[in-house]
Formats: structure tokens, C-alpha cells, sequence
């Protein structure tokens, strides 16, 4: 596979886009045609201090500010669809691991859904708040070295990782032979990814660290001989992005505007598949 090296070969300029919710710093995002994917340039030293913010939603279970409320109506919902994706695969054992578990609603629906659960979860604050809830979660992916997993699940949380290749070869390894990877990651290909520009929220630079298009993510993991088994819309996330777009862009969101073309957005995507976010569902080839 590809070493990380060389995802920063022949970058070309693509956008400069500014960090709405920590420092307000900018960062070049740079465009690697051989992988069709955005590169965020540079990377900060302590990216950790970036994730210390309480407007960083998928770390908290905070109902306080609309966009908090719109956050967890929302989680609710999809929490129901992502049940019934992995309860559609065929498995031995029932065994999951999420990685990037955040709060950890979504493996306590697992739970009680007889599911055998396990996290991966770096933030210690997000980590306590799961423990709560009855979820133990882990700090990183080395904990789970001698385990397989029927289904491994990141939910927006690929285009985070810092050492991208080696990340995707450990989930290679820790998959089970007929298990499933699930990918959810944003898309710079889709229509409101197009309309905002540099003030697309998914951008959010600098914990973006990568910008996937399909294209890229076929690339990466056929390098780890996996293979996309289908790709499936978020249609929410053409909204959500849309209303912090529209907050990061205007300093306000514009509730007509935001529901306006998060319904272009998902309109347009019916014809070309680009979706604000997709789920992929890979498997070993």
C-alpha cells in the first residue's frame, strides 16, 4: 500500500478554508489528483488541542444551542438506520467494533440489540461520558491486536486519522474474513460541497485531515485488497453541513436557505450518487 509519504507528492492548491471552531487559523487544502483526494496542509503539532472545544458536538451530549438540538434529533434518527445496517449482515458471532465511538449512543444500541460491543475512543471526556452509559471504551486500535471482527464501523471518522495507510492496513487486519468495514465519511464531490466552497463545514480544518471522494476511497482499500461492496446516502448530512455552512459563510443560519440546497444537494445526488456524506460498505476481496 501506499506510504503516507506519498499522499503529499505532487499536491496542487485547491482552497485555503479557516478553522470556524477552535483557533480561526487557515489552512491550505491541497488536491492529490492520483487519489482524487484533498490533503490539509500543514498539520498542526498538537492536533489534540484542536478537538478541546464545546462547539465539537460529537464529543458531547450538550441539548443547549439549536444547532445542539437539530445534532441530537438527528443522531436519533440515524442511530435506527445504522441498527438495521449491520443486523442486515450475515454473521457467526455478533461481534463489532466502533471505532471513534465518541459519547457512545451508537454501540449501547448495539448492546442491547445483543450485540458484542468494543470502542475506540481517544477523547478521555467522551470516554467517560460512554462509561455512563455502560460502554468501556478504549484509547486506540492497539488494544484489539489478537481480536476479529464480524463488523467494524467509523462513522465520520477516517477523514481524521493521521497515518491514513497504516490505519487502513490494521483494520484490514483486524476484519474477519467475511466481515464487513463501514466507512461514513463527507464528500468534496457533492453539490453543496460545490456551493460553499471554502466555507463548507465537512472541511473543518484542521481535524480534517483528508477529503475523500469515491474515487480515493476505491483506491485506498483495493491497495489493501478490499473492495467497495455498495455506497449508500446520508441525506441528512446534505442539511446539517448546509446549516453550519451557511453560519461559517453569512455569521447566521439561514433556515430557508440551508434547507434549500441541502434539498438541491440530495436532488442533484440522485443522478450523479454524489451525496454531502456516504456510507461505504467494504469487504474483503
Amino acid at each position: 500500500m501506499a506510504k503516507e509519504k506519498d499522499f503529499y507528492k505532487n499536491l496542487q492548491p485547491f482552497l485555503s478554508c479557516k478553522d470556524h471552531t477552535v483557533s480561526g487559523e487557515v489552512y491550505q487544502v491541497m488536491i492529490n489528483n492520483e487519489y482524487d483526494m484533498l490533503v490539509t496542509n500543514p498539520v498542526p503539532e498538537n492536533l489534540e488541542d484542536y478537538y478541546k472545544s464545546e462547539d465539537y458536538i460529537s464529543h458531547t451530549d450538550s441539548k443547549k444551542s439549536l444547532l445542539d438540538k437539530v445534532y441530537q434529533v438527528v443522531k436519533n434518527i440515524t442511530l435506527k438506520r445504522k441498527l438495521k445496517l449491520i443486523n442486515s449482515f450475515e454473521t457467526s458471532s455478533k461481534n463489532i467494533l466502533d471505532v471513534g465511538a465518541g459519547t457512545g449512543d451508537f454501540l449501547k444500541v448495539c448492546k442491547s440489540n445483543s450485540w458484542k460491543v468494543s470502542g475506540i475512543e481517544p477523547s478521555l471526556d467522551a470516554r467517560n461520558i460512554a462509561y455512563k452509559k455502560g460502554i468501556n471504551l478504549q484509547e486506540n486500535l492497539s488494544e484489539f491486536k489478537k481480536t476479529k471482527f464480524d463488523v467494524i464501523t467509523l462513522w465520520h471518522v477516517l477523514e481524521h486519522v493521521e497515518n491514513l495507510s497504516e490505519y487502513i492496513s490494521i483494520l484490514h487486519s483486524l476484519l474477519a474474513d467475511n466481515g464487513r468495514l463501514i466507512i461514513a465519511v463527507p464528500n468534496f464531490k457533492s453539490d453543496d460541497a460545490n456551493y460553499y466552497k471554502e466555507f463548507w463545514a465537512a472541511f473543518d480544518v484542521p481535524r480534517h485531515l483528508w477529503h475523500f471522494s469515491q474515487t480515493s476511497i476505491f483506491k485506498l482499500f483495493s491497495e489493501v485488497n478490499m473492495v467497495v461492496e455498495k455506497t449508500i446516502p446520508m441525506k441528512f448530512d446534505g442539511y446539517y453541513v448546509s446549516l453550519l455552512s451557511e453560519k461559517y459563510k453569512y455569521g447566521k443560519m439561514n433556515s430557508l436557505n440551508f434547507f434549500y440546497r441541502g434539498f438541491v444537494s440530495n436532488l442533484k445526488a440522485r443522478s450523479t450518487k454524489e451525496y454531502s456524506s456516504l456510507i461505504y460498505v467494504l469487504k474483503k476481496d
